[in-house]
């Protein structure tokens, strides 16, 4: 049977790591988890209780944009986190973040438009963008620069729009109020549009992040339930869009998903409300974050910049090797922690990099991080 090219994307490589420290497992190994970007704590029990009683109704189709009360407890948000006034037409509930990436996609751009990446960057953006008729355009960003797209690279590459993210994955680094604003300039002289990844916001440690909607209303942001509200298996997220956009992305999620899952978003909603231990697991992934800082350093592996948001360290390997998903197989093998080549992140230059996220235990990252030290020590021999 006839196949479409848009199958022919590049596989999720932290997904192999996972599939093979889960076969591992199975075999009787213990890893430590420092591939995926997951929080280790689910999502918060208040929540998951106030659900319970939720599933005596029959929790059918909600209205494509999503439950009423949560866009407005989304609104409501953007007040007390930015300072922002946010009318909640302009929220769109969505099957993840990945939902919301394809309905940003689908609304904004025709195909074979030029859509810019600051490299390293979430691989799968470069996927969807393929799977959808347009051109993904790699923008090789430096340590510099905290690994951060440039205002000039939009005219230099001709972009018909430019996604940033911000705290980042792999790197953790985030663009400031100055920064951003550039950014959205460059690309409204441009005529470019701008997509302001913003998942990671409420996971930073000594500045706050900023929201692309306290410098334009010219952009779609993106958020999601899954980090900050440790909801990665519910499947719901949220965009913001411009007022002129709203109807057009609502054709297109009433045909693509007809909604998001109801129960998913009832959860999302009562986890908004879980400030206490949503900020308890923030103190777990601080804490981390300095052991990390630590052991990576004792370790021998000094070549990162220290995040500031998120949960991951991006590190530069290539005094040790030329092949980092090499690399990270015998970590894997000898040493039992999972941990995800560069690859993923940077087609070009992804060999001489790994990322190690810190989302999991504190007991885990300490164990995981004493292997790391012996394996390396045992390397050096």
């Amino acid at each position: 049977m006839r196949r479409s090219n848009r199958g022919d994307v590049d596989p999720f490589i932290v997904m192999d790591v996972m599939e093979a420290a889960r076969k591992a497992e199975e075999a009787g190994r213990h890893i430590i988890h420092m591939e995926v970007g997951q929080p280790g704590t689910g999502a918060p029990e208040a929540a998951k209780a106030k659900l319970i009683a939720d599933m005596a109704d029959p929790l059918g189709y909600t209205v494509a944009l999503g439950l009423p009360a949560l866009k407005e407890r989304i609104a409501q948000h953007y007040a007390d986190w930015y300072g922002v006034s946010l009318d909640p037409a302009r929220v769109v509930i969505t099957s993840g973040a990945s939902g919301a990436f394809l309905l940003a996609f689908s609304a904004l751009f025709d195909n074979d438009a030029r859509v810019g990446l600051g490299t390293p960057c979430y691989p799968s953006y470069r996927q969807i963008l393929k799977a959808v008729g347009l051109s993904p355009v790699d923008i090789p960003t430096t340590f510099a620069q905290r690994f951060q797209p440039l205002p000039s690279d939009v005219a230099a590459h001709d972009l018909d729009g430019l996604i940033v993210a911000s705290p980042a994955n792999p790197t953790g680094t985030m663009l400031d109020r100055a920064g951003l604003a550039a950014l959205a300039a460059a690309c409204q002289a441009q005529g470019a549009a701008l997509i302001s990844d913003e998942i990671y916001h409420g996971i930073d440690y000594d500045t706050s992040p900023v929201s692309a909607l306290q410098v334009t209303d010219e952009v779609y942001v993106v958020n999601s339930f899954s980090k900050y509200f440790s909801m990665t298996g519910w499947r719901v997220g949220w965009m913001i869009v411009p007022h002129d956009h709203v109807r057009q992305v609502e054709r297109l999620a009433q045909n693509m998903f007809i909604c998001a899952p109801h129960a998913a978003q009832r959860l999302a909603l009562h986890a908004m409300d879980c400030t206490d231990e949503l900020e308890a697991n923030k103190a777990v992934y601080q804490a981390n974050r300095a052991l990390m800082i630590d052991g990576l350093q004792a370790a021998g592996l000094t070549r990162f910049a220290p995040p500031d948001g998120a949960f991951y360290v991006y590190v530069d390997v290539s005094e040790y090797t030329d092949d980092a998903l090499a690399f990270a197989a015998e970590i894997l093998d000898q040493a039992g922690v999972a941990v995800t080549p560069g690859l993923d992140f940077d087609a070009a230059r992804g060999h001489h990099w790994l990322r190690f996220s810190y989302a999991r235990s504190t007991a885990d990252i300490t164990e995981g991080l004493d292997r790391l030290g012996r394996f390396m020590k045992a390397r050096a021999a």
